[in-house]
């Protein structure tokens, strides 16, 4: 069974690599540390890089929480227990050109005074369809499973194309990737394979980022990009069980808001031609998930 110092150790440890590498890719924005306090018991360490040559935004946080378990998360979790403690790393990055795709992934570790458990992802929420940034991305999530007796890259493939959904739409958020949670048995096996996630979560992301951040767009792409990312924005504040845990742990609003995108929008009603590539992205969002392997 990992110990706490050990993951929070990891944990610091992936977060700063993760950002250096976004930092490196940008090659101008570099990100800024705000450490914070919980009342009540931990902390945490914000990270956030804006306005960068080609990352408008992104947030790469590690936070560690304890204390009394609020009286609504254990009404929502069937009695968890009395205390709790929490830590992980939650990364989103939001390009700046509209053909490069958002990225989003979070790994955490969780315990109650009856239970501990692992839980994390990865996943890409494109606003113009690349077939081939998307088999990379799986390509790479699916290889770290297979590495791993614990992991079930279907499984969680198929978990992951169901909770980033928003129903109130009928869409996807984007092509998916991988969604665990709960993982209860095991916790060695299961801590080697997070940890092997987190090393190859730049392999997954990186490659796609450069290969799309230098093509050239306009203001049609641009408002596009809003409304897609707007769509973004309503999953996170309606559907994400990581924004609704960490307002009900008294969790630090800017920090738990940090991954929303700088800029968004909202047009009424808005349908692209279907023919044209903004009505491919939104057929595939509105259809059935592939299996991109």
């Amino acid at each position: 069974m990992p110990e706490r110092g050990d993951i929070e150790a990891f944990y610091r440890g992936f977060q700063a690599r993760f950002a250096a590498g976004i930092e490196s890719m940008d090659g101008a924005a570099m990100f800024v540390s705000d450490v914070w306090d919980r009342p009540g018991g931990g902390g945490g360490d914000t990270r956030i890089l804006t306005d960068g040559t080609h990352v408008e935004k992104a947030a790469v946080n590690f936070s560690a929480v304890h204390g009394e378990t609020p009286a609504k998360l254990s009404e929502r979790m069937a009695s968890m227990g009395d205390r709790f403690y929490a830590t992980g790393v939650s990364i989103i990055v939001h390009p700046r050109n509209p053909y490069a795709p958002t990225f989003h992934a979070n790994v955490r570790y969780f315990e109650s005074d009856e239970a501990a458990w692992f839980g994390g992802g990865a996943d890409l929420t494109p606003y113009y369809l690349f077939e081939d940034d998307a088999r990379h991305f799986h390509r790479v999530l699916a290889d770290v499973c297979d590495r791993h007796d614990v992991a079930d890259h279907m499984r969680w493939k198929r978990a992951c194309d169901e909770y980033f959904h928003l129903p109130h739409r009928g869409e996807a958020r984007g092509v998916g990737g991988l969604f665990f949670d709960h993982l209860t048995e095991s916790l060695d096996a299961v801590w080697s394979f997070q940890r092997d996630l987190a090393d190859h979560l730049l392999d997954a992301y990186l490659p796609i980022l450069e290969r799309r951040a230098g093509t050239p767009y306009g203001n049609r792409e641009t408002e596009w990009h809003r409304i897609r990312r707007g769509r973004y924005v309503e999953f996170n504040l309606v559907w994400d069980r990581g924004t609704r845990f960490g307002l009900e742990t008294g969790g630090r609003t800017e920090s738990i808001l940090g991954s929303l995108p700088p800029v968004a929008a909202w047009s009424y009603d808005h349908e692209p031609d279907p023919d044209s590539p903004e009505g491919e992205l939104l057929a595939f969002v509105r259809g059935e998930p592939r299996d991109w392997i």
